[in-house]
């Protein structure tokens, strides 16, 4: 293998708040039995450095994928890059390595109390080579946030994101040509100190791999129906709904193959006696409704401490408000159309059902952008739900090209992330 340390100006912005002030918060009294103290040592100020980052490259490359045999998850590019943290050092250098096994000891934290959490973003490359993530700023602010709810260090985002940049740089040739094709990168960190008893970490790593991925619909979208869920829930206030943890993921699997067998492809996810809509699976949720007045409705459950701050719905949101306020209109939207954060329950789906209000309901993240949904089996019944020749609706096929447009390059924003030119 060969070795060589990277050298770069890099200029860290100042955190807005110290080690000290969250891992205080996160020591509370229901850690006193094990005799942890809240006593607060000096908080160490070395965060990630990407100047002191180092490559060691395989010495081994793999054979590059035929794109059109991709599927999700199951193909990782050569190298990882590696950040561990102690809490007697703060942040080790950065490396970049063959892609391979992590070491754990059987007692580590994040193989018994789940100290673990994720984050999903893609590079695509461009029809003039330019290679590009799209808004990576919004994952490291909820990597943050995540991290911050499992009591784990925070980081400066825009110094991870310098060493991502690198990763990506170094496995370019592993990103797609075809169109529709990218990079998938999955940034992870964990627990890893070897200690039973339920405390904040002293030891945790963060790593990051890419995969390359094909279109989620090679053949053209395919609406999915869903299963209104009451006898599972996804999240509960006060809950971990809104951190995209580990622990959130596993238990949505018996409900999902429940309604597998029901004849259905996910789960909507239903919250308390009035069955407000939350999320689709692992997905945000739109539904688009006409009002009595004949207005047009964008609709998303508001960000409620149950509901995951999704970048992709973010960008859903601010491309609608844009066209309705004029800043940029997008050809296929009604000209006028109310975009509304709000909740809303299986009620007033059925009830803009039996009216002809029910325009569609989608959903939406990073690995398909936009799904499209056709029927919700609730009640014993079936909610039909209006969809297009093409699969799609009247308002999330716009939406939906126009965030394709800007993530592949063909459209201009600033919303990409510039990794390799």
């Amino acid at each position: 293998m060969s070795s060589v340390r990277l050298s770069f100006h890099f200029t860290r912005l100042t955190q807005s708040a110290t080690r000290s002030s969250w891992r205080a918060t996160a020591i509370g009294s229901r850690y006193m039995s094990q005799n942890i103290s809240t006593t607060e040592e000096a908080a160490v100020s070395l965060d990630i450095e990407p100047s002191r980052l180092t490559v060691t490259k395989t010495t081994s490359p793999k054979e590059l994928p035929a794109s059109k045999s991709l599927l999700f998850g199951r193909t990782f590019s050569d190298h990882m890059l590696k950040i561990r943290w102690t809490e007697a050092t703060g942040w080790e250098a950065p490396s970049i390595e063959p892609f391979g096994p992590i070491g754990l000891s059987p007692s580590a934290t994040v193989l018994h109390y789940a100290q673990s959490l994720f984050e999903g973003m893609k590079a695509y490359r461009h029809e003039d080579g330019t290679v590009t993530m799209f808004r990576p700023d919004m994952n490291m602010k909820r990597m943050n946030s995540s991290a911050k709810r499992l009591a784990l260090p925070a980081f400066d985002g825009n110094a991870l994101l310098e060493c991502i940049k690198e990763l990506i740089s170094l496995d370019r040739q592993w990103i797609p040509k075809e169109p529709g094709h990218s990079l998938y990168i999955r940034p992870t960190f964990i627990g890893t100190n070897g200690t039973l008893g339920v405390a904040p970490p002293t030891e945790a790593l963060l790593f990051v791999i890419t995969s390359p991925v094909g279109p989620y619909y090679p053949h053209g979208f395919k609406p999915v129906p869903l299963h209104g869920t009451t006898e599972y829930i996804r999240a509960a206030p006060g809950g971990t709904g809104a951190y995209k943890l580990a622990a959130n993921y596993a238990p949505g699997v018996v409900a999902q193959k429940s309604a597998a067998k029901q004849g259905y492809a996910q789960n909507l996810w239903l919250h308390g006696p009035e069955h407000w809509l939350t999320e689709v699976g692992t997905m945000n949720l739109f539904a688009v409704i006409k009002d009595k007045d004949g207005i047009t409705e964008l609709i998303t459950p508001p960000l409620d401490g149950m509901i995951l701050p999704g970048v992709t719905r973010d960008s859903v949101l601010a491309l609608a408000r844009n066209h309705a306020s004029g800043a940029k209109r997008l050809r296929g939207l009604p000209d006028v159309i109310k975009v509304s954060e709000r909740p809303i329950n299986m009620g007033e789906i059925i009830q803009s059902s039996k009216e002809g209000r029910l325009i569609e309901l989608f959903g939406t993240g990073t690995a398909a952008v936009v799904t499209p949904v056709d029927r919700i089996g609730y009640n014993g019944g079936d909610v039909t739900i209006p969809t297009g020749k093409d699969g799609m609706g009247p308002i999330s096929e716009p939406l939906w090209a126009e965030l394709v447009g800007i993530q592949t390059g063909a459209i201009k924003s600033n919303w990409n992330y510039v990794v390799a030119q």
